[in-house]
């Protein structure tokens, strides 16, 4: 049934790329019934345009890593990922600093990047011969597995967006302060930072998700325990590391996104408030993972909802703009959010009973 639900993961992921794409084509637009800049709303509509053709090319990637996380197989997808990664280096370089494309070539390394993954990891898929009773070919028959995929995919992918939207309101709300193109620039640093560290818990989150899931599917809800807090811990303290080398390196990294004195001394102030909310990310990331492998995301997206944009957002517009505290007031008004939301996850994952999920 595995490859069932991978052809179904493809329809459907097929599905909202073609809608997402229409929203992108209109990035315009939006951004400018939402008072941001004209001539930046224009460049970031620019941008996204050449970000269009890797979205299809993402979801079959992220059906392809669960269809393969499920099976327990890791190796592979480290070479299949570090590959694409080492080429787009050189795609990247060349499109912005050989060609024309500027700043538009890098979203458009990226798309040619993504579909350089997206066809290795199907033909590893179709030919490797261990996929032979797991993968079984195309056929008709996922087209009526879609609803049981949209039934956990829906919850899901709410959750990831509930989130994910609050990094970018922020974003939004620092182009509508006095200095717009200071204060972007260092939430978009501080959004993309958090994102970097994110990516060791976003790994530990989708192998607390399998490993869990697999665990209650064999009747074993203490093991799915004890690999829930093994991952916890283990990501708590990678995260860690990562805070340490940010608190050493702040101006380093910083210059990796800007040259400006200013936008890195403004950098280094926020470093102890990035640090915070790191940690905390690194707690929640996991947790999250746990509640989609144990089919909780139907809580999780009202635990989200509420701690993001009941507590976090409106504490965050109070002191950025009330109190003119600005970038500052921003990432408060997230690590508060931050806070709430892994307190809620951590108080679900306790008190709810660990079974197998319910597919039908």
């Amino acid at each position: 049934m595995l490859g069932i639900y991978l052809q179904a993961s493809w329809i459907t992921s097929l599905f909202f790329s073609i809608i997402i794409s229409f929203l992108w084509i209109y990035t315009e637009p939006i951004l400018i019934l939402l008072h941001q800049d004209p001539s930046i709303s224009k460049q970031a509509a620019l941008y996204m345009k050449y970000l269009i053709p890797g979205l299809v090319a993402y979801g079959v990637i992220q059906n392809i890593l669960r269809f393969l996380q499920t099976q327990s197989i890791v190796i592979p997808l480290i070479f299949f990922s570090a590959l694409p990664m080492a080429i787009h280096f050189g795609i990247a370089y060349a499109f912005v600093y050989l060609t024309s494309l500027g700043f538009k070539g890098a979203s458009l390394a990226a798309s040619v990047s993504l579909w350089i993954s997206m066809l290795m990891l199907v033909t590893y898929v179709l030919c490797a011969k261990k996929f032979e009773h797991t993968w079984e070919g195309f056929s008709f028959e996922s087209f009526s597995f879609i609803l049981t995929i949209l039934k956990l995919a829906l919850p899901s992918a709410a959750m990831v967006c509930l989130e994910y939207w609050a990094f970018e309101i922020l974003v939004f709300l620092a182009g509508l302060m006095p200095n717009s193109e200071l204060t972007t620039s260092l939430i978009a640093m501080c959004v993309n930072t958090e994102s970097v560290a994110y990516m060791i818990t976003y790994g530990l989150s989708a192998a607390a998700s399998t490993r869990v899931s697999n665990e209650l599917g064999a009747g074993n809800p203490d093991q799915a325990k004890n690999a829930m807090a093994v991952t916890v811990k283990l990501s708590v303290l990678l995260a860690l590391v990562v805070v340490l080398a940010l608190g050493f390196g702040h101006n380093i990294w910083a210059g990796f996104f800007s040259n400006s004195p200013e936008i890195i001394k403004e950098f280094a102030s926020l470093t102890p408030l990035l640090a915070l909310s790191i940690t905390l990310d690194s707690v929640q990331g996991v947790l999250s993972g746990v509640a989609r492998g144990c089919g909780w995301q139907h809580l999780a997206v009202w635990a989200n909802l509420a701690t993001f944009y009941f507590i976090g957002m409106p504490i965050a517009a109070i002191l950025g703009f009330k109190l003119s505290l600005y970038v500052k007031g921003l990432w408060i008004g997230l690590i508060c959010g931050l806070f709430c939301q892994a307190s809620s996850l951590l108080l679900i994952t306790l008190r709810r009973k660990w079974t197998k999920v319910d597919m039908t």
